[in-house]
């Protein structure tokens, strides 16, 4: 009898976990991505920031305080974190290719794991693809991604029309009205993301759950009361408003993302009002789309599913908000290009110590390939951060690269990309001719004593030797990338 009771335990403990969060033990994965987030958090440092769901994500797992992407701008950004490889190798660089135009049998990171018995789902925008795939990449889930990418300045509430009407053209970069949070996407999204993990909770086999919010994006919309968080008085004006010193024009841009809205200058700068009024909308964006993570997180421990799930939280690029006198994204400045990026996993050490090791966006594939024990994927650009996981001191990297084209927008080869290396100390740009591959611009800055990157240092006969290592290194990447 005594036998039979602990055959019984044994088997109800098996069903349990097996319910919780697959078969064989296996981990699910919740990846939570952001669209246009900088590292305006609470707990990356920002001053104003209300952020304290993020934050309490932080303190769970690790956050890494020098991430990049390798594009400023979401479908190169989106299509490497998804593939894992860098856009120079998928000749992705710009809004409207799609990766499967070149690699048709490529395995997506939600693929892979498909592949390998779990259940894969996608709600609101992961893949971008907006005018040459709207509905994503179809392969990677398991069942039709929902609420996929559509025009951003469609997230409006209209006045006087019933909720969910779409405004017949864009308006006004930003929105402050009284209205419930489901009266814009991103709290619509996390209310498909309770149901899909209620759902995932009688599931007998592993889930990977790809959740994508659409805010801070512009426009910067959010009910009333994310706006009333923040005392606009109280709000710092941007650090650096002026492009660097010495700095080349290449490495600006004319921010037309931000133009083509309703009141919004075609040239010259915002007025002091403007900027201060769109720096309070892009923190009450944060706020907004941090409480449906809040949400989404909550639910996840209701159902007693945090135990056996992987959670990863980031951002496809950075942000500018009138800092180097640029808005927007598209630039290879440290703005542009660091972004938020914590991963949590169930009894991982050191839980809340960050990491100061650099790393990339294209490293999240091989990461949780790693973390949940898939088979490798060859020719990954990327490398996998469990040491990092396992020990917030160990470094995978000793550089970080993120590119960008010159123009910004165009369907075939670029004239001039840009190649920006970020070291320990250092950021080091190159504008190369697309043909030739010889530079027509240089820059380095001196985080150390210059973390704003206000003054270009290259060419400077104090730092030539930093240069030269700097492009020394910055070549055998882009040579090893070649190979």
């Amino acid at each position: 009898m005594k036998n039979t009771l602990i055959l019984l335990c044994l088997g109800l403990l098996a069903v349990s976990a097996d319910l919780a969060g697959g078969a064989s033990g296996r981990l699910n994965v919740l990846m939570l991505v952001v669209d246009d987030m900088n590292a305006s958090l609470a707990c990356y440092g920002h001053p104003h920031a209300i952020t304290p769901n993020i934050d309490r994500l932080a303190r769970r797992g690790r956050m890494f305080r020098r991430a990049y992407c390798q594009q400023a701008v979401c479908n190169p950004s989106r299509a490497s974190a998804m593939t894992g490889m860098r856009p120079d190798t998928l000749k992705v660089w710009d809004l409207r290719r799609h990766f499967r135009e070149t690699f048709p049998e490529i395995v997506t990171l939600p693929q892979h794991f498909k592949n390998h018995g779990w259940f894969t789902q996608g709600i609101g925008k992961i893949f971008h693809n907006g005018t040459t795939k709207p509905e994503g990449d179809p392969v990677s889930w398991s069942v039709p991604q929902t609420r996929h990418w559509a025009p951003h300045w469609k997230d409006w509430v209209v006045p006087g029309a019933p909720a969910g009407t779409e405004p017949k053209k864009k308006g006004e970069p930003l929105q402050r009205v009284d209205v419930p949070d489901d009266s814009y996407w991103d709290a619509q999204i996390a209310n498909e993301a309770i149901i899909a993990l209620r759902d995932f909770k009688k599931r007998r086999s592993p889930f990977f759950l790809a959740v994508g919010f659409w805010k801070p994006h512009l426009p910067f919309n959010a009910p009333r009361k994310y706006w009333d968080l923040y005392d606009r008085g109280q709000l710092s004006p941007p650090v650096n408003p002026e492009p660097p010193v010495g700095g080349p024009d290449i490495a600006l841009h004319n921010w037309r993302e931000l133009r083509n809205y309703a009141g919004m200058p075609k040239q010259g700068r915002l007025t002091r009002a403007q900027t201060m009024e769109l720096r309070h909308g892009y923190l009450a964006a944060i706020s907004y789309v941090d409480a449906q993570i809040g949400r989404t997180l909550v639910e996840l421990d209701r159902l007693g599913m945090r135990d056996n799930t992987v959670v990863a939280l980031w951002s496809d690029h950075g942000f500018h908000l009138g800092e180097h006198a640029l808005w927007c994204k598209t630039s290879t400045f440290e703005l542009d290009a660091q972004v938020p990026l914590i991963i949590s996993t169930p009894g991982m050490d050191s839980p809340g110590v960050p990491s100061d090791s650099l790393v990339e966006l294209i490293d999240l594939y091989p990461t949780l390939v790693d973390l949940c024990g898939l088979p490798a994927r060859p020719g990954l650009d990327g490398v996998s951060l469990k040491p990092v996981m396992e020990n917030p001191a160990f470094n995978v990297k000793t550089a970080a690269l993120t590119q960008h084209p010159r123009p910004a927008y165009y369907r075939g080869a670029p004239e001039v990309m840009g190649y920006s290396l970020r070291t320990s100390r250092f950021r080091y740009t190159e504008w190369r001719d697309w043909k030739s591959g010889r530079p027509v611009a240089r820059e380095l800055y001196d985080h150390r004593v210059d973390s704003s990157e206000a003054v270009n240092i290259a060419g400077k006969a104090g730092y030539r030797t930093a240069q030269e290592r700097a492009a020394e290194r910055l070549a055998a990447l882009l040579d090893r990338a070649e190979d």
